[in-house]
């Protein structure tokens, strides 16, 4: 029986039950994948899912307390995706999300922070060269207007723009899993039940304009209208207000920080960082 004649029976089931399994299976994933669509009762699923796929309204605010939330199994699926995505082959990747109603995206060029995600950086002579797409390692995933996953690409560029071992070697925040990077997710450190109240970055691409972590209401800015960085830790602050942009934006840093010698005297500062609740300011894109 295939993936999408799967879709067609019996009820919802939890995302991380598939992630669970997953996690179960040494050899190829497509009879885990199958045996969960075939439990996941596709019309309600894809049907809740499709409740994340605009953002003309605060849908998340509305979510029952007690869960688990939309947002909550987003983040299940995500975290399925992570798991799918270190067989190099994809077997399952795209027919799994594809079934459940998203849609892939490989964005060749130019580069887009919003869609691309940086996996390999190759140094151009000219450290001016504009950041350029040289190959799509995986394609991304959208769900109507909501981004599910970054298409991982390789590129070329200069050093003002993306450096060779920070570009591609800086840890990926909002990330549970990479084959060959650190990352650091708000689940990491829990409990095994604990773990999964754990929110999905929701980031919007609409015909108005990109919105960038919607749920949340921290700044990247903290708050200088109160006269100081409340809400921004130390080494938060010690970054330039350019650097916490591009950091949101691309999930890491893309160049060695303007302040790495008083960065360094906090070793491991990188793992302190706590941007999961950063917005940018109205009006910026």
């Amino acid at each position: 029986m295939t993936v999408r004649q799967n879709l067609t029976m019996i009820a919802p089931v939890k995302a991380r039950t598939l992630y669970h399994e997953l996690l179960g299976h040494d050899g190829p994933h497509e009879a885990a994948v199958d045996h969960w669509l075939g439990r996941a009762g596709a019309p309600a699923y894809r049907e809740r899912l499709r409740t994340a796929a605009v953002h003309a309204t605060a849908w998340w605010a509305d979510e029952p307390p007690d869960g688990p939330t939309l947002v909550e199994e987003l983040y299940a699926l995500g975290r399925v995706a992570d798991v799918l995505l270190l067989d190099p082959r994809f077997p399952c990747y795209l027919p799994l999300f594809t079934a459940l109603g998203m849609t892939p995206f490989d964005g060749v060029a130019p580069f887009d922070p919003f869609l691309h995600e940086i996996a390999e950086v190759e140094q151009a002579e000219d450290p001016r060269a504009p950041i350029e797409v040289l190959e799509v390692r995986h394609p991304g995933l959208m769900l109507g207007e909501l981004l599910f996953a970054r298409a991982a690409v390789r590129i070329r560029a200069g050093s003002a723009h993306a450096e060779r071992g920070v570009a591609d070697r800086f840890p990926l925040y909002w990330t549970f899993r990479r084959a060959d990077r650190t990352t650091h997710d708000l689940s990491h450190g829990w409990g095994s039940n604990s773990q999964w109240r754990t929110d999905f970055r929701l980031d919007y691409r609409t015909p108005e304009g990109d919105h960038l972590n919607v749920a949340e209401d921290g700044s990247v800015d903290g708050r200088p209208e109160l006269g100081h960085y409340k809400d921004l830790a130390p080494e938060e602050r010690l970054l330039t207000p350019a650097e916490r942009r591009e950091l949101l934006r691309n999930r890491c840093l893309l160049r060695t920080p303007r302040a790495t010698a008083d960065l360094a005297a906090s070793p491991g500062w990188e793992d302190d960082l706590f941007p999961f609740a950063w917005r940018l300011p109205a009006g910026e894109a």
